[in-house]
């Protein structure tokens, strides 16, 4: 099951010579303030959205997180450079 959780999150990527972003792995603060990290296995998509005149970047991504194999996107919003975990 896939839940909408809309997160703010820090995100290490690199850029090819072509400007793509690549994203590797990324943080967020859990519930208990502490710092929980995902390491991106695989992007298996990524397409630009324009939702309310943003532009963002989706990135439908695989990880294995404690033993399991889950789905989720993440989102760059190319105005203001930020990352959101948008659902997992």
């Amino acid at each position: 099951m896939v839940k909408v959780v809309a997160k703010p999150i820090e995100v290490v990527s690199w850029t090819d010579s072509l400007g793509n972003i690549h994203p590797i792995r990324f943080r967020y603060i859990e519930k208990d303030e502490s710092y929980r990290i995902i390491k991106i296995d695989r992007v298996a998509h990524k397409e630009l959205e324009k939702l309310c005149g943003n532009h963002m970047l989706v990135y439908r991504c695989y990880s294995t997180i404690n033993g399991q194999q889950k789905t989720f996107e993440i989102k760059y919003e190319l105005g203001s450079c930020k990352w959101i975990l948008f659902k997992i």
